[in-house]
């Protein structure tokens, strides 16, 4: 493996260096985005038993904000309770948009190294064409061992740069996914919340049917 790695020249180090990038995004990003931390699926319904029970108070509201992502945001909802509903849905909104910056941290860094990886590939296979060139120019054809050196480090280097970016970019979009979905969760939670607060808004009986005016009977003439 080192063998290989030298082989691609120094081009092979900022490779390296995006693999070990990669893999450690990877990693962290899928430790953090566990459903389980972010909506843990019994919050909710302890949230709604304490506005039922009138059991909301400041040390709730506390511990509620350490919960998790979807307890801060529940959090910032329930501190504005005594507002109106658009004042309650705009802070939940606003700490929304902030949990939300939180789960898609190091996501553009991980999509940047799925799309330099290929370019820093393509980069190494310059640099060994030219090597390959130099050497035809300066021995000819006499010295093999030069041109496969040469076009060694163009082979290796590209392949490198793809073994990164294919997994890079496959883990970038599933993350995308995946953040997608748990904001979806949290949107969800965040409407039964206020829907609990204040009371879903919905028709009582059926709709009034209207009915059209009977037409004049036309005129007899006498």
């Amino acid at each position: 493996m080192w063998e290989l790695v030298r082989a691609g020249g120094w081009v092979m180090i900022p490779i390296l260096l995006c693999s070990l990038g990669a893999v450690a995004i990877v990693a962290e990003r899928l430790w953090s985005l566990r459903r389980t931390r972010i909506v843990p699926p019994e919050l909710l319904p302890q949230v709604q038993q304490w506005i039922t029970n009138h059991q909301l108070t400041d040390e709730a509201l506390i511990r509620l904000r350490r919960h998790s992502p979807l307890g801060k945001v529940l959090a910032a909802g329930l501190a504005s309770r005594h507002l109106d509903r658009a004042a309650v849905k705009e802070s939940i909104e606003d700490a929304g948009r902030h949990e939300v910056h939180e789960l898609e941290r190091y996501l553009n860094t991980l999509g940047t190294i799925a799309s330099i990886s290929p370019l820093l590939g393509l980069l190494g296979t310059v640099f060994g064409m030219i090597r390959m060139f130099a050497a035809l120019t300066s021995a000819g054809v006499g010295n093999p061992a030069d041109l496969a050196h040469g076009i060694a480090e163009a082979l290796i280097t590209t392949a490198a740069g793809l073994i990164v970016a294919i997994p890079a970019l496959a883990m970038h979009r599933y993350l995308r996914g995946r953040v997608a979905e748990i904001v979806v969760e949290m949107e969800v939670a965040t409407i039964t919340l206020i829907n609990t607060l204040y009371g879903a808004q919905m028709p009582t009986g059926p709709a009034p049917v209207r009915r059209r005016a009977p037409k004049a009977a036309p005129a007899v003439a006498s």
